[in-house]
């Protein structure tokens, strides 16, 4: 996991200080010097912050390696990552602590890391340190794009409607993809089956109309027993989709299993929504 730079006073000295409020500061991209690392945070509507870190590939594309949260929790500002090939995909939370400037999250209880701290020396410069035990990272961020730069903006942007699709920056937000497999149950029990699979579908179509399923679809025949696929947005953490994916029947039921991964795409995919219906000459 990424973070940003400090002494190691600011983690065993610092004092215990709850944030009087998010740092809005960390709002934009930003990029590792020497490296092709970034980090991207947005406000969300409901005043809490949401990034993502990525890498820039050789050919252009961006590899997604971890989705991050800053969220007020009463007093508190906590720092949630989940890394996308650590903690079998679980997000762990760091509590805060505020010293001026200097940001520190700490769970002592993970192996590594068990501290992160964002230290602003500019309003375009970070100072950051990730540690754990002996082990520590330092590293230096740069403010991409600062706001009196505009040379790359799109000239067909629409803020409103990327506001109304909860877009950031690149058009693009977070989800949670749902791979859905053979559950445990093997009954042969035909009405049993059916009633559950009956269940599954008025599920989906709920799920839909609050706005929480944008898509669904079942994989052909393989050997890995793949059901299907769920992409869910409006969730805040995989615990929230894992809550709404136990409301299926046939999950219930045993007759499918699940397992839920963050997932990077773009802000514009729920727009299809409404023209599903018109395409669709029969229901399944």
């Amino acid at each position: 996991m990424k973070v940003f730079v400090f002494s190691l006073f600011l983690f065993f000295g610092i004092s215990q200080v709850a944030f009087a409020q998010v740092p809005y500061f960390l709002e934009g991209l930003w990029k590792q010097e020497g490296k092709p690392v970034y980090e991207q945070w947005n406000k969300n509507l409901d005043g809490n912050l949401k990034g993502f870190s990525y890498k820039l590939q050789s050919n252009g594309q961006m590899l997604v390696t971890e989705y991050l949260d800053l969220q007020q929790e009463g007093e508190i500002l906590v720092y949630k990552a989940t890394v996308l090939d650590q903690n079998q995909g679980k997000t762990i939370s760091f509590p805060g602590t505020v010293s001026g400037n200097s940001y520190t999250f700490i769970n002592a209880q993970h192996s590594f890391p068990k501290g992160i701290s964002y230290q602003k020396i500019s309003q375009d410069t970070l100072q950051v340190l990730v540690f754990g035990g002996e082990r520590q990272f330092t590293m230096r961020m740069v403010r991409v794009n600062p706001e009196n730069k505009t040379s790359t903006s799109s000239t067909s942007y629409d803020a409103k409607l990327a506001d109304s699709l909860g877009a950031d920056a690149y058009g693009m937000k977070s989800y949670f993809l749902v791979v859905l497999q053979t559950g445990s149950n093997k009954t042969t029990d035909k009405e049993f089956i059916n009633t559950g699979f009956r269940g599954h579908m008025e599920n989906m179509d709920k799920l839909v109309k609050e706005n929480k399923l944008i898509i669904a679809g079942p994989f052909g025949k393989n050997d890995d027993q793949f059901r299907g696929i769920f992409i869910l947005q409006n969730l805040k953490t995989i615990e929230e989709a894992q809550a709404l994916v136990n409301t299926d029947p046939a999950v219930k039921a045993g007759l499918l299993s699940f397992k839920i991964y963050p997932w990077y795409g773009s802000a514009a995919l729920p727009m299809y929504l409404p023209y599903s219906e018109k395409i669709s000459k029969e229901k399944p």
